[in-house]
């Protein structure tokens, strides 16, 4: 049993050769740029700049002489942005049940930052899970990134695996993808496929975009049906694949891309 809402996305327009000159004449080669950045050698870079797959600030560019500052335009290869300044970094950390989701805890409970430690960067968390929680959970030194993920308007989508008590009726998924009311407001999900169903507990996959507090945990409870297991498998396009608990890695140039351009960088 599985549902689905939402409508058909509109096309995206193709992005055009430039129109404005983008050289910045004390800038850096274009193609040295994303070399540093870390697409490929020199020789690659210059072919996915003739092959019109490099756009900087949204039009495409060929010329291989053209000069750019990585700290003002913004650079893409097949659409998708690519993090220039080398300082920052995101990672993706699988959180195990009883850490909090902060960097610091006054009770002196197990933290994100225990589970990072050997990184030198300061970093902070973007979301939460609540202590019982397990699953995917970013971590970011790059705080525009981090507040437009966190935006309401960005809307970014999470995706959970959720161990319920008792069998879920028929009826309970399509109630859910509806919505109704919660204390604080309305509360509806954008997905509900039934994974497996006993007398005694049932695994369902739920995809909501809404970043309330306990909102999944709530939403259940709503319904007659108490989260025994709750852990989120999916932010957006990245998802947590075979990442075991308390481990991290560093988000690969693709990820982080798609993670960009979701949120309008």
């Amino acid at each position: 049993m599985g549902s689905t809402r939402g409508g058909r996305k509109r096309p995206q327009a193709a992005p055009q050769q430039a129109n404005h000159d983008v050289h910045v004449a004390d800038g850096i080669r274009l193609q040295k740029v994303l070399a540093d950045a870390g697409v490929g050698s020199r020789r690659v870079c210059e072919n996915l700049i003739a092959e019109g797959r490099v756009e900087v600030d949204g039009q495409i560019v060929l010329e291989l002489g053209v000069r750019v500052d990585p700290a003002v335009n913004s650079i893409a290869v097949d659409g998708l942005p690519i993090q220039t300044d080398k300082s920052k970094i995101t990672l993706v950390l699988n959180k195990p049940a009883k850490v909090v989701s902060a960097m610091t805890d006054p009770e002196e409970r197990r933290t994100l930052a225990d589970l990072v430690s050997n990184r030198p960067e300061r970093l902070f968390h973007v979301g939460r899970l609540d202590y019982e929680s397990e699953g995917i959970i970013l971590l970011t030194n790059d705080g525009e990134l981090a507040n437009r993920l966190s935006h309401p308007r960005f809307e970014i989508t999470k995706t959970y695996m959720v161990t319920v008590k008792g069998r879920v009726p028929n009826g309970v998924g399509s109630k859910m993808l509806k919505g109704f009311e919660l204390e604080d407001g309305w509360a509806e999900l954008d997905r509900f496929k039934l994974i497996d169903s006993t007398p005694m507990e049932s695994l369902i996959e739920v995809q909501l975009h809404s970043g309330r507090n306990r909102i999944v945990r709530r939403m259940f409870e709503e319904v007659g049906h108490p989260v025994t297991r709750l852990v989120r498998t999916q932010i957006g396009p990245i998802k947590i694949g075979d990442l075991k608990q308390g481990r991290y890695r560093v988000l690969g140039k693709i990820e982080l891309g798609s993670l960009m351009k979701i949120v309008g960088m």
